[in-house]
């Protein structure tokens, strides 16, 4: 199953996001802080993260700049997540490494929207049936 890390300092937001993502055939990690985040990431590397731009410890720019520099990150699609369009961060942000950004609030549509961007094919729980059912009559 792939992997998805939620980095966000906010429950409510990682609370929403983790049942969204994980009806998209995603198991969900979450990480309150950007040291947190990275630790998880030292142990298992996601195969998505969606980063928050501020965090108590730490900015998404600081993130991204230490996440990189892990090995097997490349691999790794980055989500920055903001509230307000920063021209100047996001240009930041894209150099440092994000594949895609996400604006809050966000909901299902959107996130299924760019995780296809990325090249994730979203499936949901009832796809998820839908295919193990057609499996098991072949």
């Amino acid at each position: 199953m792939r992997i998805f890390m939620l980095v966000d300092d906010a429950p409510i937001i990682r609370k929403v996001a983790t049942r969204i993502i994980s009806d998209m055939d995603f198991a969900v990690v979450e990480a309150e802080s950007g040291v947190e985040a990275l630790e998880k990431c030292e142990v298992a590397m996601p195969d998505a993260i969606m980063i928050d731009w501020r965090l108590p410890d730490m900015t998404g720019l600081e993130f991204l700049e230490q996440f990189r520099n892990i090995p097997g990150s490349d691999e790794t699609k980055v989500f920055y997540c903001t509230s307000e369009i920063m021209v100047p961060e996001m240009t930041k942000a894209r150099r440092n490494g994000s594949d895609a950004f996400v604006m809050k609030p966000f909901n299902r549509d959107i996130l299924e929207h760019k995780l296809k961007e990325v090249g994730f094919e979203a499936l949901s729980s009832a796809s998820n049936d839908a295919l193990s059912s057609g499996m098991q009559s072949v």
